[in-house]
């Protein structure tokens, strides 16, 4: 989504000093969270697994979805990303009173989400026109739609009433899947065969329900994506924080703070109402958005607060162009050009090949990007 150009300097220490029209920060997280879909979790899995590190059962179980109830760090990427998307809504929905610019904000949010839904279904192989295999639910449409909704309560609500927006959906959704029972099911059934959740995916989504999507509904599917709006409220309400003229260490330490609230109220919660992300549980939401408090909280720190930016430079490259590095390898065989060039070194390479090859097919993605970088090419919608 079109964002305003980033300034060239960082803030500055003084309690007056004003937020720039956008932070390199943002740019530096959404590239490492892309940087785990473009393939970072290959090359850790990979290099785990070549050196036969001590680390390696630890590394794996942390780079694979739990299959249901738990957390571990590759359940953080999707949510992050989410999170991020709301950051930047305090900046890309700024307007005047005027009628007109409500209007025109209005149309910018409607264009955005039908982009970003029409992207994610032919990312799900809309252009195949196999219809009965068709998903109509996904990564992009989900994002699509919480994006939607989160702007327009961030472009008419204070602060204050978007907290509240927070509260309600967090523990209405709690309320909801404690309290209404499936039909045939039983109230609180969170498993996978009972919950509420899976039981209007399965009844009511159009489109396939696919098995590796959790398979007794989807796991970006309807009531699951009202409390994804909570996630990129949160992050909405971080990114006016950052808005605000204070000290940059006032605002790490802030950010710093309610992420650590957020995680400990997440845990806390997880002990009655499990943590579950193929059905985005209240308590997912809390502890995932802490922990991307945390990090941007750090991210911003070091690299808007001390102006530490050349070690985030392949970051801030990946995050440029998010959009576009999410949907080319659908389109650009990055992994065939990697073992065309790379094929013959990696099979003389012994248990080391695997690595090579996945660390060559991430190498060519970011060259891509820092082409299109170098030339100001981006995917914007």
């Amino acid at each position: 989504m079109t964002e305003p150009k980033p300034a060239s300097a960082p803030p500055a220490l003084g309690p007056t000093a004003a937020r720039p029209a956008r932070l390199v920060s943002i740019d530096a997280l959404r590239g490492f969270d892309m940087s785990w879909i473009m393939g970072s979790e290959n090359i850790f899995r990979e290099w785990a697994r070549a050196s036969n590190s001590r680390y390696r059962p630890f590394v794996e179980h942390q780079l694979e979805h739990v299959p249901w109830e738990g957390f571990v760090f590759y359940d953080l990427i999707y949510p992050l990303f989410l999170f991020i998307v709301g950051v930047v809504l305090p900046w890309s929905t700024a307007r005047t009173d005027s009628g007109a610019d409500v209007q025109v904000q209005h149309w910018r949010i409607a264009r955005r989400v039908g982009l970003l839904f029409l992207l994610g279904l032919i990312n799900n192989d809309l252009l195949q026109f196999d219809w009965a295999n068709l998903r109509i639910a996904g990564v992009l449409q989900r994002i699509a739609l919480c994006y939607g909704a989160a702007a327009l309560i961030v472009l008419h609500t204070s602060w204050r009433t978007q907290v509240k927006i927070v509260l309600a959906i967090l523990l209405g959704y709690w309320a909801v899947l404690s309290f209404i029972p499936a039909p045939g099911g039983a109230a609180g059934d969170l498993s996978p065969e009972g919950n509420l959740a899976g039981w209007l995916d399965r009844n009511y989504l159009p489109g396939k329900i696919l098995p590796e999507y959790y398979g007794h509904g989807d796991n970006e599917g309807y009531l699951s994506t009202i409390p994804s709006v909570a996630t990129v409220l949160l992050g909405a309400l971080a990114g006016r924080w950052l808005k605000s003229p204070r000290p940059w260490g006032q605002l790490v330490l802030g950010l710093a703070g309610a992420g650590m609230a957020c995680v400990a109220l997440g845990l806390a919660w997880g002990q009655v109402f499990p943590i579950i992300k193929n059905i985005w549980t209240s308590s997912f939401v809390l502890l995932a958005g802490g922990l991307s408090l945390l990090l941007l909280a750090f991210f911003y720190g070091v690299i808007d607060g001390l102006g530490w930016k050349a070690w985030a430079f392949p970051f801030i490259v990946i995050g440029s162009n998010a959009i576009f590095i999410y949907v080319a390898p659908g389109l650009v065989p990055f992994d065939a050009t990697a073992r065309a060039l790379f094929g013959g070194f990696a099979r003389h390479s012994g248990v080391w090949g695997p690595f090579i090859l996945v660390t060559a097919t991430f190498v060519l993605e970011w060259l891509v990007l820092w082409f299109l970088y170098r030339k100001k090419w981006f995917l914007r919608v």
